[in-house]
Formats: structure tokens, C-alpha cells, sequence
């Protein structure tokens, strides 16, 4: 069990070692320099959730690691999820128990020893209606195999009355509910787990840079040995030297893959999710797990403090860059909400925001809300590793993955310059890692000392998307009394969070800020005067 860290109190020195620390991001100019003049061991190439743990775990291991993105880190599918850290109930009905074993196996281990300070235990309530595609003794039966494949660790799945579920989910529609099921999994702002992730990798000894695209790539002698790139943000041109490159694009994994082999065969196609963000008319206490058909489930769940619900699942053909959320999505989350919450939650216009992801899947027919999400890794002509695919809840076993494969290929050029990914620490914890809780208290208690008192929202909302980073974030509050405002009177993010993502989490841009490292852009409260006004801090970067 990793030991969580102690609080410190606002006033004192950070204890030598601790996260709490002077860490600041390096500055662009600076960065490309270090990454123009040496030679990597390895250049990850996609800063979602799958290249930034690979990177993490690479730089672990001992080897000379850069990761580079066209966009932000978690820019695309990586911060469009459901935002679960789930077992993955629906494929116990295909039979796949070893998969949903291992998937809690992934879940339990971040929510309580990678990053217990980013993920909070959900609890689920699954309805059954007369008429529905499932019946009560059914789920019943797979409630109880799902908590048992996870140790029980969530709790005995059971049934419910509806009585006790519309106490619990006031907007709950109740015609025709015979029982409810319930389970266990777990939830996470993924933006936030993302950026912690890069962060931890730099701490590591990655060199990290977001914002910049890759217009071609190396090669020595038919092997692919770097990048050429191009920083979006001045348009200053540069090169990355690696001994291997690790194409992890994503939803763009074939476009590189073409820059490697131009008569490469598609190697994946996409599926669409959409979902829509809404203020709640009520307290809940659980999230809605609502069977759509045999194969479907439609979420609504409680998370920053708004209602999240999705998905869709639909074939998508085209530019990635251009995923919307249609007319018709809109339309077919509302319509698929309906089936168990009630209308007055289901305003239109109660909608803040809505967003769109591209699942990666492996290249085949069939219908894609039946596909495994399976995690792909190939070798392309020219040496290239290709790494498409999985799951937010497995990040850290996809790193690992892609780890164990290079060890297993015979004289790649690597060679046996790496620790050996069995030797690593099985649960290496995020930075900032403490128990939220105690942290939220500390910082309304210090605030009343050592300036004005943070509200228990703002204490609770940095508790828990910072932990013990936290500190950091209330001292510039301390030392800028204008930093500890709120940006918005009906968001718990204060100025201070703004300033803190330009030193130390590499945001570049109002959409950087607005939307991935706060919650503001979600509640629909990015006005145009506070995105002035984040651009403006953003142009004071040193």
C-alpha cells in the first residue's frame, strides 16, 4: 500500500522529497534546444493518455525520453471520455471474465494507490424496466459476479427498491421500474489524470512539449530515427533524434504510419462518442447505468458538480480533427436519458457544454459498440512502433505493454540500455498523491491565518484535482491576494490555478486553461472577458 504524504501547513518548508516543490515547467525555447541537441532513446509521438504513459514508464526504465503533440496533452479522445475508471460490466455478457478481473485489477490499483487524490468511488445504479432488455434476477446475478471479480472491494452488487433509489437519484423516472441493480467503480476528471501523468514523467526525466506538429520524419538507412517538427505556437522549426519512435496518435496513428510507409494498409478505424454536460436540478448520490439493448448502457452521471451523459457509439469516417457533437447526437443522449430520468432534467436548456471522442479500434467489420477495446502494438516498415487502442482504466498496464514489447525485440536498437519493466515498482504513485480530505482541510484552516479564508467549493475542488499540489497553488493565493479571486462567481477555480497551469503545466493557450486544466469551459462559464483575461496571464509567461 503506497503511504500517502503529509500535509504541510502553508507557512512551512515542503519536507525534502515531497511533491510540494519549486517543479516548473521548462520554457518552450528552452525545450526545443534540449530537444534539437541529443539523441533520444526513445521519441513518443501523441500526447494522450497512451504515448504520456508510455513515457512515463520509459523514462522510469532508465531510457532518454521526449514526447511531442500537435496539440495539448489529453487535447482530443484523451479528455472526451466518460471520465470512469470502470471493471467494464458490459463484458461479462460476452463472456470476457479474465478481461474485467484484470480491468478492476487496473481501476482499484489508480483510484487507491496511484491516485487516490484523482479518482473518487461512484456508486451505480443499473434500472430495470418492465418491457427492458435485461430482467432484475439477470442483473441481479451480474451485479453480484462483477463485485466479486473485484474482491468485493466496492461492496456486495445487490438489488435495490425503487423506493430507496429515487431518495438517492431524485430525477430517477420510476413508471414501470420493477428493481434497481448496483454496483461499484470509480471516476476521475481525465484531463487532470492526464496532465498528473506528464508530469510524473518529467519528474522521471521526459522532455516534454505540447503544441508541436510533426511534418515529417527521420530516417537513417530505411529506419525511422526522429522527427522533423513544427512549433504551433511561433512556427519555429525543429528536429528530434531518437534510436526509436513510438507512434501514439491516436485517432492519427495511420496518418504517421503513411509518413513511414506510404503503401501502409489502414491499420484501425474510429467510433464516435458524444456526451453532453448539464446543470442538475438536484443533489444525486449515484450515477444512472441504463440498459439502451442488449449491448448498449447510456450513463448519466454526477461529476464537477453538473450531470455528464453519453455516449453514442457510431462508425466514424474522416479528418479526426473535425469530430463534432451533431443535431443528432444531441437528440439520440437526450432521447436515450429519457428512458430513466425524468424531463424536467433533461432541459435543453440545461446543457453547458457538449463534446465529442474518437475511439481507436482495431480495422475490421462488425458493429462497433460490440468491439474490444483492444490495445495494438506493430512494428511498421521502417522500425516504427504503432501503439493504437485500449482504455482509460488500463493506462498504466498499456504502458507497461509497450515496455514489455520492446524488451522482447531481438537486436532493436535499444538494445538492453533499460531497466527491465519487471523491475519497476508496481504502483508508482502521481505526483501530489494525499488523502484529499485532509488536504481541503488544511487549506481552509491555513487560509484563516495566512489570508482570506478559501471556501470549503474551492478547498474541496483543489483537494481533489491538485492533492497535495495543492499548497503550491494556495501560496501564490497568499503571496497575489488577486490570485485567490474566483474566475467566475459560480466555479470554485480561483486565478491562481491560472497562473499555476502557465509555470507548471504547460498550458499555452485560453483553451489549455479553460477547458483542461479547469473545469470552467464544461460549466459553460469561458467568457469572453475571462478568456481576455487568460490570455492575458497566459502572456506574462516568463
Amino acid at each position: 500500500m503506497t503511504t500517502l504524504q503529509s500535509v504541510p501547513a502553508l507557512g512551512t518548508r515542503p519536507a525534502s522529497g515531497s511533491t510540494v516543490s519549486s517543479f516548473k515547467a521548462v520554457g518552450r525555447a528552452e525545450t526545443r534546444e534540449q530537444l534539437s541537441k541529443a539523441t533520444y532513446d526513445l521519441l513518443v509521438i501523441g500526447g494522450g493518455i497512451l504515448g504520456i504513459s508510455t513515457a512515463w514508464h520509459a523514462a522510469q526504465s532508465g531510457l532518454r525520453v521526449a514526447l511531442v503533440d500537435a496539440g495539448d496533452f489529453a487535447g482530443a479522445t484523451s479528455s472526451a471520455s466518460s471520465k470512469l475508471l470502470h471493471g467494464g460490466l458490459r463484458y461479462l455478457q460476452t463472456g470476457a471474465v479474465k478481461l474485467v478481473a484484470e480491468n478492476h485489477f487496473e481501476r482499484r490499483a489508480v483510484s487507491r494507490q496511484v491516485a487516490p487524490h484523482l479518482a473518487n468511488p461512484l456508486t451505480f445504479y443499473l434500472p430495470v424496466y418492465k418491457g427492458g432488455p435485461h430482467g432484475a434476477a439477470k442483473l441481479g446475478a451480474g451485479v453480484f459476479a462483477y463485485s466479486a471479480l473485484s474482491a468485493f472491494g466496492d461492496g456486495v452488487g445487490h438489488l435495490l427498491s425503487p423506493a430507496k433509489a429515487s431518495a438517492d437519484v431524485p430525477e430517477l423516472r420510476t413508471d414501470n421500474l420493477k428493481a434497481v441493480a448496483v454496483y461499484g467503480d470509480d471516476q476521475m476528471n481525465d484531463a487532470r489524470m492526464a496532465l498528473m501523468t506528464v508530469r510524473a514523467a518529467v519528474e522521471a526525466g521526459a522532455v516534454v512539449l505540447n503544441h508541436a506538429e510533426v511534418t515529417g520524419l527521420r530516417f537513417t538507412k530505411g529506419r525511422v530515427t526522429g522527427a522533423d517538427l513544427k512549433d504551433r505556437m511561433d512556427g519555429e522549426e525543429f528536429g528530434v533524434d531518437a534510436r526509436l519512435v513510438l507512434n501514439a496518435t491516436g485517432p492519427w496513428v495511420d496518418h504517421l504510419r503513411k509518413m513511414e510507409d506510404p503503401a501502409s494498409a489502414p491499420s484501425i478505424r474510429l467510433s464516435k462518442g458524444a456526451h453532453l454536460v448539464l446543470k442538475r436540478t438536484a443533489p444525486w448520490k449515484a450515477a444512472l447505468a441504463t440498459p439502451i439493448d442488449k449491448y448498449r448502457i447510456t450513463f448519466a452521471l454526477p461529476w464537477e458538480d453538473m450531470l455528464l451523459l453519453g455516449t453514442t457509439d457510431e462508425e466514424f469516417e474522416g479528418d479526426p480533427a473535425d469530430v463534432r457533437v451533431t443535431e443528432a447526437d444531441t437528440a439520440q443522449i437526450l432521447d436515450e436519458a429519457a428512458f430513466s430520468i425524468r424531463d424536467q432534467q433533461l432541459s435543453r436548456d440545461l446543457i453547458t457544454y457538449s463534446f465529442a471522442g474518437l475511439r481507436v479500434l482495431p480495422g475490421g467489420p462488425g458493429d462497433t459498440s460490440k468491439a474490444k477495446r483492444e490495445t495494438v502494438v506493430t512494428e511498421g516498415r521502417g522500425g516504427m512502433l504503432s501503439v493504437a487502442g485500449g482504455k482509460w482504466t488500463t493506462f498504466r498496464h498499456i504502458g507497461r505493454t509497450v515496455m514489455k514489447k520492446l524488451e522482447q525485440l531481438p537486436g532493436h536498437p535499444l538494445g538492453n540500455d533499460f531497466e527491465p519493466i519487471s523491475e519497476l515498482p508496481g504502483k508508482m504513485p502521481l505526483p501530489g498523491i494525499a488523502n484529499p480530505r485532509a488536504v481541503a482541510h488544511r487549506l481552509m484552516v491555513d487560509g484563516s491565518s495566512s489570508g482570506p479564508r478559501m471556501t470549503a467549493d474551492t478547498a474541496k475542488h483543489l483537494a481533489t484535482h491538485y492533492g497535495s499540489l495543492s499548497f503550491d497553488i494556495a501560496r501564490l493565493a497568499v503571496e497575489d491576494p488577486a490570485l485567490a479571486e474566483r474566475v467566475h462567481p459560480d466555479a470554485p477555480e480561483i486565478w491562481a490555478q491560472v497562473a499555476y497551469a502557465r509555470d507548471h503545466e504547460w498550458a499555452e493557450t485560453a483553451d489549455d486553461v479553460l477547458r483542461r486544466r479547469t473545469t470552467l469551459t464544461i460549466r459553460g462559464l469561458a467568457t469572453d472577458e475571462i478568456r481576455a483575461k487568460v490570455e492575458d496571464l497566459l502572456g506574462e509567461k516568463n
